[in-house]
């Protein structure tokens, strides 16, 4: 089943590869344009709408509520389903350390709880909604996130930052597989109830086995190093955004991972980027397929 999807945020990471991966499977593709199009007329008559829309962190709390507003009218008038990238903000620090879509809610920070507040709305207003709810993203190229801005930043000169507890299981989604599993999806839209909540499992790796993998890819050892979070706590006060990265710090050091069995029930088929080529393309390393390491290395489950 394919149609016509409408992309927001088309220029960003998750919208850019969402509106590469549907175009690939023959759908249909509207790229929302901000300074053109408004929401209403472009969203006529789609069969799915992507919401790719992310302000940045300081901006959440007065442009989410709205933003979130705009695509259910929009939706509940088109008739769309949208597809929703959800993160892993809503469970809050303590979680349990496998997540699934049973996993409480029970964030207190600020932008936990906004995000949590943004799937109640969706959830309240009875547009078809699927959370395709992923760990931080491993990106193609530099989008800014922490793996290509922060940790990997300087994995050219073998120097590798680490955010928090170096062994610590923490969850990745490679976009470009994230965007595939949209796809998926929302050719299965049909088959969902009017909210469904789909974790995806993507790779389960410690920053000591992200740094092994970038090793691996680059062929430069990597010197661990801590990342300075002082400097980010002397410019808070002064910095909305350093305060943010404060709040979120204790995912860095949160033992998690998230549960597959849900998604693997409705996707069965599917089958993620290899984890050491996924890395490769995100560092610019050239990786020969047939010498990637084994499935279930390096923390990711074997298939």
């Amino acid at each position: 089943m394919s149609g016509i999807v409408l992309i927001l945020g088309a220029s960003g990471r998750f919208g850019r590869h969402a509106a590469e991966a549907f175009w690939n499977k023959g759908w249909r593709v509207r790229l929302f344009d901000r300074a053109r199009d408004t929401l209403s007329e472009a969203a006529a008559g789609a069969d799915v709408i992507v919401n790719g829309w992310n302000p940045v962190y300081p901006d959440w709390a007065r442009e989410v509520p709205a933003l979130t507003a705009q695509v259910i009218d929009a939706a509940r008038a088109s008739g769309a389903t949208v597809i929703l990238p959800g993160n892993i903000y809503v469970y809050g620090r303590g979680s349990a350390g496998v997540l699934s879509s049973q996993t409480p809610h029970n964030a207190t920070n600020p932008l936990g709880r906004i995000r949590i507040e943004m799937e109640r709305a969706y959830r309240a207003s009875g547009v078809r909604t699927i959370v395709l709810r992923a760990g931080d993203y491993i990106d193609t190229q530099a989008s800014g996130n922490w793996f290509d801005a922060v940790i990997t930043a300087k994995s050219a000169k073998g120097r590798f930052a680490a955010p928090g507890d170096a062994n610590a299981k923490h969850a990745w989604a490679y976009l470009p597989d994230l965007a595939r599993a949209a796809v998926e999806l929302a050719e299965r839209r049909e088959a969902f109830d009017a909210f469904a909540d789909v974790p995806f499992p993507g790779y389960t790796l410690s920053q000591n086995e992200l740094a092994g993998l970038v090793e691996t890819a680059t062929g430069v050892a990597q010197k661990r190093r801590a990342f300075p979070w002082w400097t980010i706590r002397l410019a808070s006060p002064f910095w909305k955004m350093g305060r943010h990265l404060l709040e979120m710090r204790y995912l860095w050091s949160m033992p998690h991972e998230i549960d597959g069995k849900e998604f693997r029930a409705v996707l069965p088929a599917f089958r993620e980027t290899d984890p050491l080529i996924a890395i490769a393309s995100a560092v610019e390393a050239n990786v020969d397929p047939d010498e990637t390491v084994a499935r279930g290395a390096h923390g990711v489950a074997a298939e």
